[in-house]
């Protein structure tokens, strides 16, 4: 069996619907996607949700796409922001914000403006959520978690990571760790335990391309709103390369100490996937890849010694990131490094589904294999993988034609 037509036949198991409240689980209005057939991760997440859409555009399944933003923009109307995921001890935190690019995906296959104009108005609130609940005192936006809804501290510590920060209050921890959730990339060692005082590449790059895309909505809808988000585009950039670009790269900065993190990861990518970054500023970064770049893919960050075992960092290689690097570097021309690393992680998909039958959350991009930093048994068939697989191989043969 292919790894497609492994894809094709779990797809349909991967598939929920869920209209009513069931314990924890919040229910849907429409049938969604969850990452995994059976056992973990029985729910909608956020931003997994954007990249198994993905691979569902590219097998004819773009109704079920249509449906998880129909999902996501009723959360929104109910909570006001888009939970972790689709339950109710996921309602202190949302996940890094890609609402607005799988409303773009999704309106481009479409094309029904009575849609648009709706989901419009409901990503304005998603927006507004992360002006007013994540803005720092420099006018960019950090990963938090709302505080009031945690009730026993003692749930978070830093257990799945093995180490105990000193001097550190137990509130204080936990809000570092939930913020790190709400970042997705749980855990990492960009921030080494101080998440409440960094502003994010990341975060402020998928935010400013929500403003871009607000530019591009409102053009198709005639309103009188293009001006205004335009100007906040603007403004964005002027504030990411003034506080995250550290001369050779961009890197995320703690607004408390004036400082850039000590970790060059992915993350430093996201400015040429959003289409911030100069032509001078892309070069830069391009020539510091092989701090990432290994046999068989990318790694989250590059290798360190931060204290702690962290499944986001080296020498694991995720699905999400492989995409951020192949699309960035696409988008400022490197063909040569975008079409190498998109075959990289291919080949090693394809070289573990052929020794296990199956896809897995993250992969060993060292030794090419599963022999990755856990903090908790690996799913199978996460949606995400699958998703990206299906991009990459219709990359791959793009760029061949």
């Amino acid at each position: 069996m292919t790894v497609e037509k492994y894809i094709e036949e779990n797809w349909n198991p991967c598939v929920r619907e869920t209209k009513e409240d069931d314990g924890t689980l919040i229910g849907l209005p429409y049938p969604y996607i969850v990452p995994s057939p059976a056992e973990k991760f029985q729910e909608m997440y956020y931003w997994d949700t954007f990249f198994t859409c993905k691979g569902l555009i590219l097998s004819g399944r773009a109704e079920i796409a249509k449906n998880c933003c129909d999902n996501m923009a009723y959360l929104i109307e109910k909570y006001g922001f888009i939970p972790n995921g689709s339950r109710t001890y996921y309602l202190n935190r949302s996940q890094p914000p890609y609402f607005s690019m799988m409303v773009r995906d999704v309106y481009e296959i479409y094309r029904d403006k009575e849609w648009l104009e709706d989901i419009y108005n409901t990503l304005k609130k998603e927006y507004e959520f992360w002006m007013t609940k994540r803005m720092t005192s420099i006018g960019l936006n950090r990963y938090g978690v709302d505080m009031s809804k945690i009730k026993d501290l003692n749930r978070y510590s830093c257990e799945r990571i093995g180490i105990t920060p000193k001097g550190r209050t137990r509130e204080d921890i936990a809000e570092c760790i939930l913020s790190d959730c709400e970042s997705g990339w749980d855990f990492n060692p960009r921030t080494c335990m101080h998440q409440t005082q960094f502003v994010y590449l990341d975060l402020n790059c998928n935010l400013y391309m929500y403003e871009k895309n607000f530019v591009y909505f409102a053009e198709i809808l005639g309103n009188v709103e293009q001006e205004e988000w335009e100007k906040k585009a603007e403004k964005r950039c002027e504030l990411i390369n003034k506080y995250l670009w550290a001369g050779e790269c961009y890197l995320d900065y703690n607004f408390k100490t004036n400082s850039f993190s000590k970790i060059f990861s992915v993350a430093s990518f996201y400015p040429m996937w959003a289409g911030i970054a100069t032509e001078e500023q892309a070069e830069k970064t391009v020539q510091m890849l092989d701090k990432l770049e290994y046999d068989f893919g990318v790694v989250a960050c590059e290798k360190n010694d931060v204290p702690g075992t962290y499944q986001w960092n080296y020498p694991n290689g995720w699905a999400p990131l492989h995409y951020i690097v192949v699309r960035a570097l696409d988008q400022y021309g490197y063909k040569t490094e975008s079409k190498r690393i998109a075959e990289k992680y291919v080949n090693i998909v394809d070289a573990n589904f052929e020794k296990t039958g199956t896809l897995w959350e993250k992969y060993n991009v060292v030794t090419g294999d599963l022999n990755v930093s856990n903090e908790y048994e690996m799913p199978i068939m996460l949606g995400w993988t699958a998703g990206v697989y299906l991009y990459m191989k219709d990359y791959l043969n793009h760029e061949i034609k």
